[in-house]
């Protein structure tokens, strides 16, 4: 039952988790993934030695916000981890909210399940499928990920496809084959967001990434063939 779920952490009103629309983001634990520059390396672990929140307390501070929040984004971790994210995801929906979902697509049979009950899906694609092994640290991660952006792109639903950029695991070249490769998969609506130090717990990226820095200016040049691309600056 969804009323079992625990939530790691609640940001209540956000005007960048969901394009052009007030949302709260519920964050959840778990992820199978253990990338070395995620910025939330504290929701990887499906335990917790803090205190969660209850979800009927998130859905009770969402009844109260009716009319003034637009959506409610499922983040993470990796909100796909949660088991009872489909029973979650239709009580929001009861409440007259948009539900949109932050995932990296480590489960596309979960996705595909989920997809019809969502109103956004913003994607993480981290890498070509080869490469996928140098950012999660998890063979196999690449197919899940790529099978996820299908799934995506049938779902008829809205989309962002986005990649975060760090300079050591992503060269000018590696980019540039990125983007080809999703234009060649049909992804119309894609974002490039610099790295942020801020939260990752691997010092060597992180000093790295302050170190060199990565040219933001320079990858306008793979906005070609997007009918809309945003670049996203990271902070250190």
């Amino acid at each position: 039952m969804a009323e079992a779920a625990r939530v790691a952490g609640l940001v209540r009103f956000s005007t960048v988790d969901y394009p052009d629309k007030l949302a709260a983001v519920v964050f959840l634990r778990g992820c199978p993934w253990r990338c070395g520059y995620c910025h939330n390396p504290h929701l990887q672990s499906a335990r917790s030695e803090s205190c969660d929140l209850r979800w009927q307390q998130v859905l009770e501070f969402l009844g109260q916000r009716s009319g003034l929040l637009d959506a409610v984004v499922f983040s993470g971790g990796e909100p796909l981890a949660e088991p009872r994210l489909p029973a979650m995801v239709r009580s929001v929906r009861e409440l007259g909210l948009l539900v949109g979902l932050h995932t990296g697509g480590a489960w596309p049979r979960r996705l595909a399940r989920l997809a019809p009950l969502l109103d956004w899906i913003g994607l993480d694609i981290k890498a070509v499928p080869a490469d996928y092994p140098a950012v999660t640290r998890i063979e196999g991660s690449g197919a899940a990920a790529w099978a996820s952006l299908r799934v995506v792109l049938d779902s008829g639903r809205a989309y962002e496809c986005r990649t975060t950029v760090h300079p050591a695991l992503h060269s000018s070249a590696k980019l540039i084959e990125l983007a080809r490769r999703l234009r060649q998969c049909g992804v119309r609506d894609y974002a490039v967001q610099g790295f942020r130090a801020q939260g990752c717990a691997d010092s060597e990226l992180a000093g790295l990434a302050r170190a060199r820095p990565v040219d933001m200016a320079a990858l306008g040049q793979l906005a070609a063939g997007f009918e809309r691309f945003e670049l996203r600056p990271g902070r250190a």
